[in-house]
């Protein structure tokens, strides 16, 4: 499928999921003041399918970052310089039976403190589908196979159980798998989870005891307890009216967080008593953002540009009244 066919596929899943989003979300105002120093720091090559998906920061700033229609994992320094560290492979098919979006794509990513890197890949063919693993001097290998007719997209890491959480926008399902692999178990697949229409469960983090994972057709944040014996919780909604939320990250306020909303092209942020604020728009260099970071106060946001097909790029900004 060519890069012209992937822009055409994606924005018309997306545009159809924007004309159901609110003007803003419940609760949003229009201000913007906490970020201050917003920059573009990096742009990327649309052209050779780099539309950046998914970040994950190492302890120095660097970014590693997924591209999604490159089938690729990058990483950009805190220069901004960008360097491919793999390419994934390619389906026998062209990933034309990818489900909902009709081509291969990597999706979310984490790393360990060894350096090892974790990325899921959605290619609707079941000899590459699932999660992959990069350790430091190897080749990317698939460890846990994911069902071919789902999407893996958000990919969360729980330190402390060392254990990895991925959500699954067609199945609505999060399935759970050790860092060391294996065969994935279907941790939750509340009805919070499914999509409606498009795709469902997204991003994902562990947070306090439980696993936080939004919805992207429903526009909520939903908590998810983490109880003994790695047992799902029943969900609970913290915050609504956010049609095209994406990914997002832990401000280090409580329950507060930055998140990204795709199709709205904003970055909203969400306190713990689920009101919502804009802290970024196209204005500021959007093109539809798909997920946030924080390293102290620094705040990194990517823009994959599936429906602007404009300029997808890596903003940063200083989140002022850090704590």
């Amino acid at each position: 499928m060519s890069k012209r066919s992937i822009k055409i596929t994606v924005s018309a899943a997306l545009l159809a999921a924007a004309a159901l989003t609110p003007t803003a979300p419940a609760g949003a105002t229009a201000t913007k003041g906490p970020l201050t120093d917003v920059r573009i720091a990096t742009h990327f090559d649309l052209s050779a399918g780099q539309m950046p998906e998914n970040i994950a920061l190492l302890p120095d700033g660097t970014a590693n970052v997924t591209f999604a229609a490159g089938r690729q994992v990058a990483q950009v320094t805190p220069q901004g310089k960008a360097r491919i560290l793999a390419t994934l492979p390619a389906p026998a098919d062209g990933g034309v039976n990818t489900p909902v979006l009709g081509f291969p794509l990597t999706t979310g990513i984490v790393h360990t403190s060894d350096g090892t890197v974790y990325t899921l890949y959605a290619t609707g063919t079941a000899d590459l589908t699932g999660l992959w693993r990069m350790s430091p001097g190897k080749a990317p290998r698939r460890i846990a196979a994911l069902p071919a007719n789902g999407l893996p997209n958000g990919l969360a890491l729980d330190r402390h159980g060392k254990r990895l959480y991925i959500t699954d926008s067609v199945l609505g399902t999060v399935w759970s798998v050790p860092v060391t692999g294996g065969t994935p178990v279907a941790w939750s697949t509340a009805p919070e989870l499914a999509p409606a229409g498009f795709l469902g469960a997204n991003g994902a983090k562990v947070h306090d005891g439980a696993l936080w994972v939004t919805n992207l057709d429903r526009g909520t944040l939903l908590r998810i307890p983490i109880r003994p014996g790695n047992r799902a919780g029943a969900p609970r909604i913290k915050a609504s009216g956010m049609v095209g939320i994406d990914d997002f990250a832990f401000t280090g306020r409580g329950d507060e967080i930055l998140a990204a909303l795709n199709a709205p092209n904003k970055v909203v942020r969400v306190r713990s008593d689920g009101t919502s604020t804009t802290v970024l728009d196209a204005t500021d260099g959007l093109q539809n953002p798909t997920s946030v970071a924080l390293r102290g106060d620094e705040v990194y946001v990517l823009s994959a540009a599936y429906t602007t097909a404009t300029d997808p790029n890596l903003l940063r900004a200083r989140l002022r009244d850090h704590p």
